[in-house]
């Protein structure tokens, strides 16, 4: 399976990372493209899953990259595709938890004001921090060919650098702990707030004439953010399981199956919040149907108009043809000709 600290990459696994990476890709570039088709749905929440949606579409083409690829050296394109991974994955880490931050002030402490001004921080933060560290990282040599260690064929912490373990954490392990730690104890402060506000409005729903227009959202709301940082754990938990072999130094994190595992969860994010929250989003859901049937038709109208028009043609390209052949120019002469002294008899 491998030779000394080198993982070997198997084709099996290359392939199915690789789809990994394309659903990715395809579920970050659908929630882009609905926020910017559909200006009615761009909340604030939405904004900022977008720029998730750019971090994670970012991971899932330089993952896919270095996937293809799988470098054994420390080539430019190693150092490139290794400092782009590195930045968005880091950037997905900070975006990620800067979403919870912004639900938990929304709702928890019902202050959009203070949610809203927010944002400028979140932007300066995770975009800044990663940039900082990567950069500093490619300066320091320290972004190359890693022998897939804690990596699935790309490139990351190279394997020559004797503090790799130390910018292993500096360039994303140590956010994905605080992620691990941050994501649980915000979702559940969020979630015990909208069973309290639950319970405070049941003892009032019996004199309600209908059932409270916000209670449908907030249960769809609860039910969503139940999943958030259980999906987060369950696709990143194996490249910290890998990472903990590592400092181990277990052979185990070599397995064929943790590999895959590692390989599927790094690439997944921007497909799993796709099907979180569009696929999973009713209006979201019910625009995209719509688009969808609306596209459908209009591509059958098209052919059947195209298959018509085709039709009506036919007969009078044939008899042009007949009159530019057969009897040459002149009979074409002569029978407009025809056609004309009888139109001008008919006048007399």
């Amino acid at each position: 399976m491998a030779n000394g600290n080198e993982t070997v990459v198997y084709f099996s696994e290359q392939v199915v990372v690789l789809c990994s990476c394309a659903l990715s890709f395809v579920g970050s570039s659908l929630i882009i493209v609905t926020f910017i088709a559909w200006s009615d749905l761009r909340t604030t929440p939405r904004r900022l899953l977008v720029f998730l949606s750019v971090s994670d579409w970012l991971s899932a083409v330089s993952y896919a990259y270095g996937v293809w690829s799988v470098f054994r050296t420390n080539s430019v394109d190693c150092v490139v595709q290794g400092a782009v991974s590195t930045f968005a994955n880091t950037s997905s880490f900070f975006w990620t938890v800067a979403i919870a931050i912004y639900l938990y002030v929304f709702i928890v402490r019902s202050s959009q004001r203070v949610a809203d001004s927010l944002v400028l921080v979140f932007h300066l933060v995770s975009w800044g921090v990663p940039l900082i560290i990567t950069v500093a990282a490619v300066c320091l040599n320290k972004i190359g060919y890693d022998a897939s260690e804690v990596s699935v064929g790309w490139c990351w912490v190279s394997i020559n650098a004797p503090d790799r373990v130390l910018w292993m954490l500096l360039t994303g392990k140590i956010w994905e702990f605080l992620a691990y730690l941050t994501l649980p104890v915000l979702y559940i402060l969020i979630k015990r707030h909208i069973h309290i506000a639950h319970a405070a409005l049941s003892e009032y729903r019996p004199i309600l004439a209908n059932r409270p227009p916000s209670h449908s959202f907030s249960s769809m709301a609860d039910r969503k953010l139940t999943f958030i940082p259980i999906i987060f754990i369950v696709l990143r938990i194996w490249s910290t399981v890998r990472f903990i072999l590592l400092l181990a130094g277990s052979a185990a994190r070599q397995s064929p199956v943790l590999v895959t595992l590692h390989g599927i969860g790094n690439t997944s994010q921007g497909a799993a919040n796709c099907i979180l929250f569009v696929l999973f989003t009713k209006p979201m859901r019910t625009r995209l149907c719509t688009a969808l049937c609306y596209c459908c038709s209009r591509c059958r109208a098209e052919g059947q108009y195209s298959h018509d028009a085709s039709h009506r043609l036919l007969p009078n390209q044939d008899a042009s043809t007949q009159r530019g052949g057969g009897g040459g120019g002149g009979g074409g002469g002569e029978e407009d000709d025809g056609g004309s002294s009888s139109r001008a008899g008919n006048q007399r």
